[in-house]
């Protein structure tokens, strides 16, 4: 009964475009010029968050520079029945890396710190392993430092300095040699964000504002701090063995900022998604390597570049992707770099990789064959 009522009260919403002549900026913005593309994207999401029983979410669509579609779904609180709006701002895990991938990049740029320098360049005392570490295997997820267990992902400890986290790890040994395999850890990023602390002498927070958030508009992306008021902070939730909804535990992510403690919205990811993809932002050199697959030991091409996945579509066409997971929150962004199409989604439940809608949206704005479009109207 109670999917149900979800199902009737999301769907009952679908046509809403067609009919409203002026939408709700808050909850909801769209170009009439895509009107069949966003009422069918909307379905889809819909029937997404309904059947994945998902609080709250928002989803944001630019095509050559422009929003297009951006709309909030469902509650941000669900205890004080508080609804999503386009600034509700969720936990995006690992999308985090790519916010101080940014700073990375611009701190390079301005000969700050160097992408073949060693980890002990800019930290002394951090114990020297087996093989040497060069901070471009940080940012690259290459650097051999093993993953981190789910306490570690989410420890609810009162270490949250991003330097004094590294206590967590550094002493351990490697897990393989460098260069060898891309791993996706949070300790990489973590430890990126103390070398950019140490090389100029700037909180990573500052860094972000200075580099990111504050230079290029992003203003509802935050680090999350539990102890403070954050202005439109969703709650965060879990979903139980039965698939019920339940509060996610609370935990302190600050210590692991750079990597995956960041609150954000999709506007602000599918904003950032298409800064990396047009803006002159990043230097020309930056750019033209910035989304390349390179040579790993053995030859091996390399999956990610600057901790976005690359791929290729059924035409060859390449197209990059990045997904976060954090108890409590999701996030996801793809980028189509041929088609100038970026899609971003945010949810407020804890998911697996598998869980978003991110390619259903896309496809209704990418090119379709004539007989598929026809079948469609």
């Amino acid at each position: 009964m109670k999917r149900g009522v979800q199902l009737l009260f999301l769907f009952s919403t679908l046509f809403i475009l067609s009919n409203c002549k002026k939408a709700d900026q808050h909850k909801l913005l769209y170009n009439k010029s895509y009107i069949d593309e966003i009422k069918a994207a909307r379905k889809d999401v819909g029937f997404f968050i309904a059947s994945n029983f998902i609080p709250g979410a928002s989803v944001s669509v630019i095509k050559d520079g422009e929003l297009i579609y951006s709309e909030a779904f469902g509650f941000a609180s669900k205890d004080l029945e508080v609804k999503a709006t386009r600034d509700t701002k969720f936990r995006i895990g690992s999308m985090s890396e790519i916010f101080t991938n940014v700073i990375y990049q611009k701190l390079v740029e301005e000969g700050v710190i160097h992408p073949d320098s060693s980890i002990q360049t800019y930290l002394p005392d951090f114990p020297i392993k087996q093989y040497r570490i060069n901070l471009k295997y940080l940012a690259h997820h290459m650097s051999g430092i093993r993953k981190a267990d789910n306490h570690e992902m989410s420890s609810s400890g009162k270490t949250i300095s991003i330097e004094t986290g590294l206590e967590t790890f550094k002493d351990d040994p490697l897990a393989n040699p460098p260069t060898v395999y891309q791993e996706e850890t949070i300790f990489d990023y973590n430890l990126l964000g103390v070398i950019m602390e140490k090389a100029t002498g700037k909180a990573y927070a500052n860094l972000l504002k200075e580099y990111v958030t504050d230079t290029l508009h992003l203003n509802n992306t935050v680090i999350d701090n539990p102890v403070v008021t954050i202005k439109n902070r969703s709650d965060f939730y879990d979903l139980n063995f039965i698939a019920q909804v339940v509060n996610a535990t609370s935990f302190d992510l600050r210590r692991n900022a750079p990597s995956n403690g960041l609150l954000s919205t999709s506007d602000d990811l599918a904003n950032l998604g298409w800064i990396l993809l047009n803006s002159d932002y990043l230097s020309e050199e930056t750019r033209a390597q910035y989304f390349k697959s390179f040579l790993l030991y053995g030859d091996f091409p390399s999956t990610l570049s600057n901790s976005w996945i690359l791929m290729e579509d059924n035409q060859g066409q390449p197209y990059y992707g990045k997904i976060g997971e954090v108890r409590g929150g999701s996030s996801t962004v793809v980028l189509y770099p041929e088609y100038g199409l970026v899609i971003a989604y945010a949810s407020n439940v804890t998911s697996s990789r598998n869980q978003s809608p991110v390619f259903k949206i896309a496809s209704h704005f990418l090119p379709q064959p004539e007989e598929t479009k026809t079948s469609d109207k």
